[in-house]
C-alpha cells in the first residue's frame, strides 16, 4: 500500500512540476522523507531524485524547445557554470545532521516558491554573463550537495529577476535542470556512490514519464492548479518539519 501511495505522490509531483519547467527532485525528495524510504542513506535518496529528473525535466525542455520558447544565449552562462559545481556537489558527501538542515531549508523554499507563484514579465532583461555564472554555480553546487537540479531556485530568479519571459524561463529552467542531475549523477558515481535498484527505478520512472508528459503538455492549459499544489505544499512542510525532528532528535 505504501508503495502504491508513493507511486501516486510521484505522479502528482512530476505533473505540477513539469508544467512549469521544473523536474521535481525537491517534491520527490519530500514524497520519499515521509516513508520508510527516509531511512536510507542521504545519497539514495538523491540519485533517485536526479535520475526522476532527468526523465521529468527533459520531456518539458522536449515540449519548451519545440514549441521555440528556448533562448541558448539565455540558458548557456547559466548552465557553463552550474554543471561542474553540480559535479563537485554530487562528488561531495554530506549526511547525518547537515544534510537533514540543507534539504529541510530547500524543502520550504520549494513551498514558498508554490505558494508565491510566478510574476508576469512582458519585457525581459538579460542578465550579464557574469551574474548568470555566479547564480548557476552557486545554485549548481548546492543542488549536487542536496540532490537537486536546482530549477526550484532558477525559475524563481529568472523571474523575480526580470530576466526571462514565463516560458523562456521554463525553458531555460528544464534544461538546467536535466544537465544538472547529470552531472550529480556524475560526481557520485566518480566517488563510487552509485547504487540504483531496478525493482524500484522502473516504477518510479514510469509514474513521472507518464506525470511528466501530461504537466508539460497540459498543465499550462489549466484553470486552475491550487488544490494539488496545496496539497503538494502541505507535504513538503510536513517532510521537512520531520526531518527537522530528525536534527534536534
Amino acid at each position: 500500500m505504501e508503495l502504491v501511495l508513493v507511486l501516486l505522490a510521484l505522479f502528482s509531483v512530476a505533473a505540477l512540476y513539469s508544467s512549469v519547467g521544473l523536474g521535481g527532485a525537491s517534491g520527490y525528495l519530500a514524497v520519499l522523507s515521509m516513508t520508510t524510504f527516509a531511512a536510507s542513506e542521504s545519497i539514495w535518496l538523491k540519485q533517485y531524485a536526479w535520475s526522476l529528473n532527468l526523465i521529468v525535466a527533459g520531456i518539458a525542455f522536449w515540449h519548451y524547445h519545440r514549441s521555440g520558447h528556448h533562448v541558448r544565449e539565455l540558458s548557456v552562462p547559466f548552465i557553463s557554470a552550474s554543471v561542474p559545481m553540480a559535479a563537485l556537489g554530487g562528488f561531495m558527501l554530506v549526511e547525518g545532521a547537515v544534510y537533514d538542515t540543507l534539504l529541510s531549508l530547500a524543502l520550504i523554499v520549494a513551498a514558498w516558491r508554490l505558494v508565491s507563484g510566478d510574476a508576469g514579465v512582458s519585457e525581459a532583461v538579460r542578465p550579464s554573463a557574469t551574474k548568470a555564472a555566479w547564480v548557476g554555480g552557486s545554485i549548481g553546487l548546492a543542488s549536487g550537495v542536496i540532490g537537486l537540479g536546482g530549477g526550484i531556485f532558477l525559475l524563481p530568479a529568472l523571474m523575480l529577476g526580470r530576466w526571462a519571459k514565463a516560458k523562456e524561463a521554463a525553458a531555460t529552467t528544464s534544461l538546467f535542470v536535466w544537465l544538472n542531475s547529470i552531472a550529480g549523477l556524475a560526481g557520485a558515481g566518480l566517488a563510487g556512490r552509485i547504487d540504483l535498484d531496478p525493482g524500484l527505478l522502473v516504477p518510479f520512472a514510469s509514474v513521472v514519464l507518464v506525470g511528466g508528459f501530461l504537466g508539460s503538455r497540459y498543465g499550462s492549459r489549466v484553470s486552475s492548479q491550487s488544490g494539488i499544489k496545496g496539497l503538494l505544499v502541505v507535504v513538503l512542510v510536513l517532510a521537512a518539519f520531520k526531518r527537522a525532528l530528525e536534527i534536534v532528535g
